[in-house]
């Protein structure tokens, strides 16, 4: 009989205690602690136009209660979204755990003022806590509301342009710009800031007018702010159409065959005639030369580095000017078109060739078609390029002084014979080089314009 009683006791006592046990793990369960997940991406410093948002949130225990996205600016609150989830089931088994959705938020349809505003994004589950509100999770993001476009104002007036050649502008941007310069057509020049002058925003932006355009060219100034409005304006400019030269160029087995040991860098197909190895070394290898200039040259120095008219190789001979257009024959039959962008000058063999102005070394190499190569900054996106080179007598990161002996002219990369192939660039672009020799466009066109700033 007592041996029973001990049965039903314990029997008891087990009963109880898996209740307890139940009721503390259903109480754990619906006070249970965690808070809600919430993401809201992007997160935006400012607030310029209509600006998409997506939020994300999850709640992986009782589930979401409730969702509220609000602006707060100087005490007016503006509700963006609310919504609210059902309770569904057993200890909200069914009901939403995982919610996304978007938002859009248009600063001129909520009349919001320019200045600082609070985004909040604010998420309840159903647990017990908190008086029975549940666990809240809150975003805050400090926004600034900026819908004005930043302010351009022209200084320089007398804009005259050579097809191919190099143009600079004078202007003044507001305090809030972030980037500005030139667009012509779809190609984008940088302004830089002033050296020189009192005057806080002015700019100067040297652009090129590509010799390849075949029609007149559109030419504004643009800026952006750090909010992303933009601003353009007009200009007032001429552009001087050029005829540029056609040039006959024969090629022959011979010369294909004196040029080829250079290129063993470059791969070729072995099966491939002199013709096609010839042909690809032109082409394919130019354009990829041509890209590696533009994208070397974008970090050009915001500071001007050169000063007066440029110089060039002494006692030399232009062989071939900027602009030719080369029609190269095989055997007396057109087999390519190419565009000559430099001076080729011809002088003594191994001359000394010197730099056209002062500026830093950025590139002193083989670069493909172009040989021994060396490329200066002169900065604000200016730079000169000599090729051909036989021998390099500086190194990248040096600094040179205008008449600085750079290196000697040869024949490696593409040539013929020993020459140096010159070269002047804005932002990568190539233009004539001819105009940084004369002293008289540089005053009437650049230093005219510089003197401005004083």
């Amino acid at each position: 009989m007592h041996k029973k009683k001990r049965i039903s006791v314990l029997i008891i006592v087990c009963v109880a205690l898996a209740a307890v046990g139940v009721l503390g793990w259903f109480l754990a369960c619906i006070f249970e602690g965690e808070p809600p997940h919430i993401t809201v991406e992007p997160l935006p410093e400012f607030l310029a136009s209509s600006q998409k948002l997506v939020i994300q949130v999850e709640d992986k225990n009782r589930g979401l209660r409730r969702l509220k996205i609000s602006l707060d600016q100087e005490g007016r609150k503006i509700s963006i979204l609310e919504r609210k989830f059902p309770f569904k089931g057993i200890l909200n088994r069914e009901g939403v755990h995982t919610f996304k959705t978007e938002v859009l938020i248009d600063p001129r349809k909520l009349s919001l003022a320019q200045g600082r505003v609070d985004l909040y994004a604010r998420v309840w589950d159903y647990s017990r806590r908190n008086g029975g509100d549940g666990n809240l999770s809150v975003s805050h993001q400090k926004l600034s509301v900026d819908t004005v476009p930043p302010a351009i104002r022209v200084i320089s007036r007398l804009h005259y342009i050579n097809m191919g050649g190099t143009g600079l502008v004078i202007y003044r941007v507001s305090s809030d710009t972030d980037q500005s310069g030139v667009f012509v057509n779809k190609y984008f020049f940088p302004g830089f800031p002033a050296t020189s002058g009192k005057e806080e925003g002015t700019r100067v932006c040297y652009f090129a007018i590509p010799q390849d355009m075949v029609t007149q060219p559109s030419l504004y100034l643009w800026a952006k702010d750090k909010a992303g409005n933009r601003s353009t304006t007009t200009f007032n400019y001429h552009i001087r159409k050029r005829k540029f030269r056609t040039e006959r160029m024969n090629i022959s087995d011979a010369f294909i065959l004196k040029v080829l040991p250079y290129f063993s860098f470059y791969p070729l197909d072995p099966n491939a005639t002199l013709l096609e190895k010839f042909l690809k070394i032109n082409n394919d290898l130019r354009k990829k030369n041509t890209a590696f200039f533009h994208e070397l040259l974008k970090k050009s120095s915001p500071e001007k580095l050169w000063d007066g008219p440029w110089v060039g190789l002494k006692n030399a001979a232009a062989m071939a000017r900027f602009g030719d257009r080369r029609r190269y024959y095989y055997k007396g039959k057109l087999v390519d078109k190419q565009v000559h962008l430099g001076l080729d000058l011809a002088s003594l063999a191994h001359s000394d060739v010197p730099a056209s102005n002062s500026g830093r070394v950025v590139f002193a190499g083989r670069l493909g078609i172009y040989g021994q190569t060396v490329i200066i900054d002169h900065g604000q996106g200016l730079a000169s390029s000599y090729s051909h080179l036989s021998n390099i007598a500086i190194a990248v990161g040096g600094t040179v002084q205008k008449g600085d002996t750079i290196g000697q002219t040869g024949q490696t990369g593409l040539a013929g014979g020993d020459h140096l192939h010159f070269g002047v660039l804005v932002d990568g672009i190539f233009v004539n080089p001819e105009e940084w020799w004369d002293k008289h466009w540089i005053r009437d066109n650049i230093s005219k314009k510089l003197a401005l700033l004083r």
